[in-house]
């Protein structure tokens, strides 16, 4: 287990300069065309797939780095670029992290490459778990899937919403009800394998920001898929929910996370990575710009309003920056977060980015609220994080909950 450290080593800091450099030149370049376009941006993807960023190895890598920090520090980089873009760059990886959480060693290795593609051919995937009655109520979710014994197949029915790909994706992850009794706990995770029959794309949403992402509805009628699609097997459904009854029966919580939350949890530092790399586009370009616009005869830096804006933007930016470091190593580190330390580096930091974001334009005054100027992009994409894998609210009630050991409503 490696120890903590705010010391990134030559290994990460050479993938953090490559990344900066992609960010940089090619997605910074790109950025205010996609988010006009409202399209996957694939010419970018196709880049960063050519240049190895784009890969189940890439990730692989950062995901068991045995410090904890090559994801965290690969998010910031990119983020720092473009959200949008580079959501549609990692989109896929959500999926992954589904997969990860929940599956076997063989379905991992059979459906994370099909997820990604080759260089010539990319390919996205989604993880579906959010529906237009069921966002942060995940007890509340009508997505069903039903074992047909006689032909070991699983039949899903139900509509789901905000999925980052959602219809375009190769390889579709969704989340349904096993067992409706079991409210949250009777959930499981499927993959929908490419052009299988019943999986079509309902609505393509129109976004305030991220807008380079793909974000659309994904519709599921009597899609029939095989019984190895289901995640980590029917055995150990099977086990888990029949303890899950035991306890209930027993007056008991089943302490086991449903799919969802599973994978939402693994992915909550990340998100805060992302947060932390927008907040710090905003603030690099905020700091600039006072340095070179002058008013009444001297730089706007130099008046204290301005100049202590920046200060607590960059301190703000730093503190989200080390809660997103420590929840990180803690995940690799096998520590527990007994004081929810994922949902506090994932709070906080979004909070920081929608503020930082809002500072920055306040800076640059009406040249701020200009699509001329990138901060008011950085400010519509900031406004996602407090909302989506868990909104700033239920990150508090994880909190609370947590801290307090009390059922908090």
């Amino acid at each position: 287990m490696a120890e903590f450290t705010m010391e990134l080593n030559d290994d990460q800091r050479q993938v953090q300069d490559w990344l900066h450099g992609f960010a940089k030149d090619v997605i910074r370049p790109a950025a205010a065309e996609w988010d006009e376009r409202e399209e996957t941006p694939w010419p970018v993807i196709q880049e960063a797939a050519k240049v190895g960023i784009y890969s189940l190895d890439f990730y692989a890598q950062q995901f068991f780095d045995p410090t904890g920090l090559g994801i965290p520090v690969a998010m910031e980089e990119l983020f720092w670029g473009d959200a949008g873009i580079a959501l549609s760059i990692v989109g896929t990886g959500l999926a992954a992290v589904g997969v990860l959480a929940n599956g076997t060693e063989e379905q991992i290795g059979t459906w994370i490459p099909q997820m990604y593609g080759d260089v010539d051919d990319v390919k996205v995937a989604a993880f579906c778990s959010s529906e237009p009655d069921a966002g942060s109520d995940v007890a509340s979710m009508r997505t069903k899937a039903v074992y047909d014994e006689a032909k070991d197949e699983w039949v899903l029915n139900g509509t789901k919403t905000w999925a980052t790909n959602g219809g375009i994706a190769n390889v579709h992850v969704v989340v349904a009800v096993v067992d409706p009794e079991l409210g949250s706990k009777g959930h499981a995770s499927f993959i929908v394998p490419p052009n299988t029959r019943g999986l079509s794309q309902g609505q393509k949403f129109k976004k305030h920001g991220i807008r380079a992402s793909h974000t659309a509805e994904v519709v599921l009628e009597d899609v029939r898929v095989p019984g190895h699609c289901l995640l980590g097997g029917k055995q150990k459904l099977d086990e888990r929910l029949a303890r899950a009854h035991e306890k209930a029966k027993a007056g008991g919580g089943e302490r086991v996370k449903n799919a969802a939350m599973a994978t939402f949890e693994a992915s909550r530092p990340a998100v805060g990575a992302m947060a932390v790399g927008t907040a710090r586009a905003a603030y690099d370009y905020a700091l600039e710009y006072a340095k070179g616009r002058e008013q009444f005869g001297r730089p706007i830096i130099d008046n204290q309003g301005v100049a202590f804006q920046l200060a607590d933007m960059r301190t703000q930016i730093d503190a989200a920056r080390l809660l997103v470091w420590r929840a990180s190593w803690m995940a690799t580190a096998g520590k527990p977060f007994t004081s929810a330390e994922g949902s506090m580096s994932k709070l906080y930091a979004s909070e920081t980015a929608k503020k930082v974001t809002a500072q920055a334009i306040q800076i640059l005054g009406g040249n701020g609220y200009t699509r001329e100027y990138p901060v008011e992009r950085m400010h519509r994409d900031a406004a996602i994080y407090t909302i989506f894998e868990g909104t700033s609210e239920i990150q508090r009630l994880v909190i609370a909950r947590t801290l307090s050991g009390m059922p908090i409503r």
